[in-house]
Order: C-alpha cells, then structure tokens, then sequence
C-alpha cells in the first residue's frame, strides 16, 4: 500500500541521504513535503493527508515532541530518527512506531517501513469490517454506521463534515450534529458523487452551502449558516473549480 509520508530534518544532507534511500528501497512511500523545523512540519502536516512522519528529535526552535505537543491527536505514524539514543524512552512514550538511529541502516529503515505498513494495513483490514458509509446516486442518501444498525440521511441535508481524530463529525442544517466512527477520508469517498469538496485536512463542505469566499492564500469560506471554514492552499483550486 501507498503511504504518504513527509521528512522533517533540520539537516540538508540528512533529509538528502533519507530521501534517497526511501526513493530507492521503500518504493511505497510518497514523499509529499519536507521541513526544517517545527513550523514548516507543522504547517504540512495540517495540511496533508499522512500516513507517517518521519522525524529528528533536535531542530531549530523547538524540538520533535514539541511539534507533536503542538499537533494535538496524530493520526499518523512516526518514525524518529535520531544520532542520540537517550530520546528512545521519550520517543516511546510518544507512541513513536519506529526509533531510527544515525547513520542510517538501510536494512533497520526497510524493517521500520516494513512495520509501518503492516500497521497502515491492519488498520485498513478492521475499518473494512465495519459498515462502510455508501451513498446512493439515485436518491441521495448516506448510510451512517451506528452501533445498533445504521441511520440514512440526505447528503443535502449535511453542512459540512470535521475530522475528530479516527471519527467525523458532521454538521447537518438543521443545527443538529452526528458523531460517526470512521476517518473524514471515509465519508469523503462516500460523498464523492455528490457536491461536496476537500478544503482542509480536517474539513469537507457542501458547496451547494457556500455563499462567500474570502481570498487568501488559502482563503476561506462562509457557508450559510455564517459558518467560516479555513481553505488551504493546496485545497484552493479543486474548490474554485466548481464555480468557475
């Protein structure tokens, strides 16, 4: 399986040599941004989908469990990698999925991907258990998973839709909010046929709602009812496109 990845390395040379191993003997990792410190890690992993951080203990300004204190729920995979072994415990406690140590072994860093994978995998495997949200294009309802069953509703009916953690909130126009036990990527592909647009890593709008866009680097949007929803920016052209 694919998994989306970013290299946070305060070192040129350091991101470099990863880089390179990654591209050559981890051919399931896609690198989709790399950082310096803990601001640049920060902005991308708000702003990406990820499935694994992978991660030096001292930057500039700050250091790993700072960007993971700052973070709040990770809902992705870390892998440290660090020249100083005195971090492991610390590391640990941070959940972290793999502790690489300087220089890097190429066979420890196929071993930690290898790992990473494995756990991506299982959780892909338990989630497909699970009643899946499925849209119908006939009427256009949505099931939601529920203990006891399942609820349909309107897929017009729903505002917009938050990330909260491995659960989506969704907001309907009635005022009323649902708590579903499955990631926004989830009700994203089960929305897919419907009008409903990624603008955020943590948010997914009815764009049949929105009635002002504020310009921005991202920007953001007013849906109607007054509810302002940051736009990023690699999420600003798929969600111009549908009012062009």
């Amino acid at each position: 399986m694919k998994l989306n990845a970013i290299l946070v390395e305060d070192e040129e040379t350091s991101r470099a040599i990863l880089r390179n191993y990654l591209s050559k003997y981890c051919p399931n990792i896609s690198i989709v941004g790399e950082a310096s410190n803990v601001e640049e890690a920060l902005v991308l992993i708000r702003n990406n989908d990820l499935d694994v951080v992978f991660l030096d203990v001292e930057m500039p300004y700050g250091n790993a469990f700072d960007l993971l204190d700052k973070v709040g729920h990770v809902d992705f995979e870390t892998i440290f990698v660090t020249a100083y072994n005195h971090y492991a415990i610390e590391a640990l406690n941070a959940h972290a999925s793999y502790y690489l140590m300087k220089p890097i072994s190429i066979d420890e860093l196929i071993k930690a991907v290898d790992y990473v994978t494995e756990i991506k995998s299982k959780e892909e495997a338990l989630q497909d258990q699970v009643l899946v949200p499925k849209t119908n294009a006939v009427n256009g309802k949505i099931t939601l998973p529920q203990q006891d069953g399942f609820e349909v509703i309107e897929t017009a009916d729903i505002m917009y839709c938050k990330a909260d953690d491995n659960y989506t909130e969704i907001y309907l126009n009635n005022n009323k909010k649902k708590l579903v036990s499955k990631t926004l990527k989830y009700i994203e592909e089960s929305l897919k046929d419907g009008n409903f647009a990624r603008v955020h890593k943590s948010y997914l709008v009815n764009v049949n709602e929105v009635v002002k866009y504020v310009k921005g680097k991202g920007g953001s949007v007013i849906l109607s009812n007054g509810k302002e929803v940051m736009v990023s920016a690699s999420k600003k052209a798929e969600l111009l496109a549908y009012f062009k």
